[in-house]
């Protein structure tokens, strides 16, 4: 085979749309067909809004309605509205827009002049639509190019913003909105700006006490103490102790933007937590046992952020604006000053938190002993068995966890054995279970550590500390599609809402799907997930088809197997309701109320077509 010619024919210059369409991982992530919160699809919604947002910052438009029919996005702000002639250059000319001028937008998200190109880019159908002072403005786009543009009056119309567009079909396959990820967008929007009302699909969405809110909102199994809400300058905070949790969870933002993945601000409050309580007390208290079960959120605005990357989920900056103040010392100043005062003035707050950490401090030393012994068996256990066939790679290169990485939790030899054989070896996982995981709800932390599945568990995902590390972005339930598998995925899912909440609130847990009929010829081959798609593809296939029921996932070859854990991998979310906590959900699903139970399965007896809505949804 002859080698290809390096030489000026080989350096090409590829217009915006075209490196957009090409590389679209740099400037929205990854791809994905809607099932993850940090999709795609949710990018570009995002990415339009957060212009929307920047206008009702800087104090025009308290309203945007955000509407999605169908595969369609509409998206109408009440702020200046683009100017028109800069309307065409705005949407489509990369490293172009407003925001390099920091008198008309001050702190605010996006910075690049990339977001709304992309989005453009990327879809398949894209208009906007400015109006300003009575005259307006439109251009719509087909994958990127220009297809119309005109000019018009619109003296009726309020000045603002309008972005319509539906996602490109061909990039994002299959998808579909999860309204529960839109709303959950939407809501961290009104939290972080008091008076700013948010219309989603008719749905009014408005938070008038800020990060109070989002705790208050979130935390569904009590707490030890009235939140703390605290805010001065540039940086606002709210914080209290679950009564029934293990672990942090935090909730932190950078000029709007849900930095997910933390960075130097979540670093410096962490510290500022620690260091005021030591000093308030006058103790030394170990760092964990002041913020184990802590639930906090935080958001702090900086001039020109820097983020570890284009979906902005990191921060990077170590200044509150250039040359100025670190973010560190600024954070530690406004987190010491103001709790320490509100220390004073709130004795019974202070003597439930000292209380709260006396307690996490005798739980740690009584739990010395055993994690000891189960970190030992651990080791033992992964030398001489082969419960986890690990994958080669977790993180990237700037140690952030590899949005690609998978373990898949399965029962049985000949199931593990059947994903082990097809996976990617580099990206994908697999942890066999022996047999049906205990129950369990209400038991306590110690039961993890005891439990040899949990603890084996525990330690492959790499979380017996904090979420930090956790070595997988996704960990999929893969189970058979029967009874007893439908139990083994409920056994799972109480263990990870019990100890290990935070992976399914952020998005971390998924239930596989797997095909339940194979129908084919001798010239094609269907796999069907439901009885009407099995009835389709008979139709397709005719009279000669032969139909194959899955009973359980051993009973699908590797060959088969590797092109349902592939790029067409169908993932179920689990997500918890909103109006359901996840006690509410525990303790009717698994605990000793079992008449309960039998009631509500016998009046919801339904044919899967009338499927009632439950507490817990995947």
């Amino acid at each position: 085979m002859a080698e290809a010619q390096y030489n000026e024919d080989s350096v090409k210059s590829l217009d915006w749309k075209d490196h957009i369409r090409l590389r679209p991982g740099m400037y929205i992530g990854k791809l994905g067909d809607g099932a993850s919160p940090d999709d795609g699809i949710y990018v570009l919604i995002k990415e339009v809004l957060d212009n929307s947002i920047d206008e009702f910052i800087m104090g025009n438009g308290r309203q945007i309605i955000i509407d999605i029919v169908g595969r369609e996005v509409t998206v109408r702000d009440y702020g200046r509205g683009i100017p028109l002639g800069a309307l065409v250059d705005c949407v489509s000319k990369i490293n172009t827009g407003a925001k390099y001028d920091s008198k008309v937008f001050k702190k605010t998200v996006g910075l690049n002049g990339v977001g709304t190109k992309a989005v453009n880019a990327l879809s398949e159908s894209f208009i906007a639509q400015s109006f300003r002072e009575g005259k307006s403005k439109l251009v719509e786009y087909k994958s990127g190019i220009l297809v119309r543009e005109e000019d018009f009056d619109a003296p009726d119309e309020k000045n603002g913003t309008l972005i319509k567009f539906i996602p490109e079909e061909n990039i994002f396959t299959g998808y579909k909105y999860r309204f529960e990820y839109v709303e959950k967008l939407l809501w961290n929007y009104a939290y972080l700006n008091k008076g700013l009302i948010l219309k989603f699909n008719g749905e009014k969405i408005q938070s008038k006490n800020g990060l109070h809110d989002l705790l208050d909102q979130n935390i569904d199994d009590g707490i030890i103490y009235p939140i703390i809400h605290l805010e001065e300058g540039d940086f606002e905070f709210a914080f209290t102790h679950a009564s029934k949790k293990y672990g942090e969870e935090y909730y932190s933002f950078v000029n709007g933007q849900h930095t997910t993945q933390g960075g130097t601000h979540q670093a410096a409050f962490r510290e500022a937590i620690v260091k005021t309580v030591r000093d308030f007390y006058k103790k030394d208290f170990d760092a964990s046992d002041i913020r184990t079960s802590i639930v906090a959120a935080f958001s702090i605005k900086i001039q020109e952020p820097v983020f570890e990357s284009q979906t902005k989920t990191k921060l990077g900056s170590q200044h509150i604006e250039p040359g100025g103040q670190t973010v560190r010392n600024y954070v530690h100043d406004i987190v010491k000053r103001n709790l320490d005062n509100y220390f004073h003035r709130n004795p019974d707050i202070t003597e439930a938190l000292r209380a709260k950490i006396l307690q996490s401090e005798k739980e740690r030393k009584e739990m010395a002993g055993i994690k000891k012994l189960a970190r030992e068996s651990a080791k033992k256990a992964s030398l001489h068995n082969k419960k986890l066939r690990d994958c080669r790679v977790h993180y990237n290169t700037n140690k952030e966890l590899r949005l690609e990485s998978t373990i898949f939790i399965t029962e049985g030899d000949s199931a593990s054995g059947s994903i082990t054989k097809s996976r990617d070896v580099n990206t994908q996982a697999v942890f066999s279970l022996k047999g049906k995981p205990l129950n369990s709800y209400g038991l306590s932390k110690k039961i993890v550590y005891q439990n040899e599945e949990f603890n084996l568990l525990q330690t492959a995902l790499n979380i017996e500390e904090d979420l930090d590390n956790l070595r997988y972005n996704y960990i999929v339930i893969a189970t058979d599609a029967d009874t007893d598998g439908m139990h083994i995925r409920l056994l799972l899912m109480t263990f990870f809402l019990q100890f290990y909440p935070e992976l399914v609130k952020s998005g971390h847990v998924y239930i596989l799907q797997t095909p339940l009929f194979r129908v084919r010829n001798k010239k094609e081959t269907y796999y069907c997930y439901s009885d009407k798609e099995r009835v389709d593809a008979v139709k397709k296939v005719g009279a000669q088809a032969e139909i194959t029921r899955f009973k359980g996932l051993g009973e699908i070859s590797p060959d088969e197997f590797k092109h349902f854990i592939g790029k067409s991998m169908r993932l179920d979310p689990v997500i918890l309701n909103k109006e359901s906590g996840i006690e509410k959900v525990l303790s009717f699903y698994m605990g000793k109320n079992t008449p309960d139970r039998q009631f509500y399965i016998m009046e919801n007896l339904r044919h899967e077509e009338n499927k009632p809505e439950v507490l817990i949804s995947t």
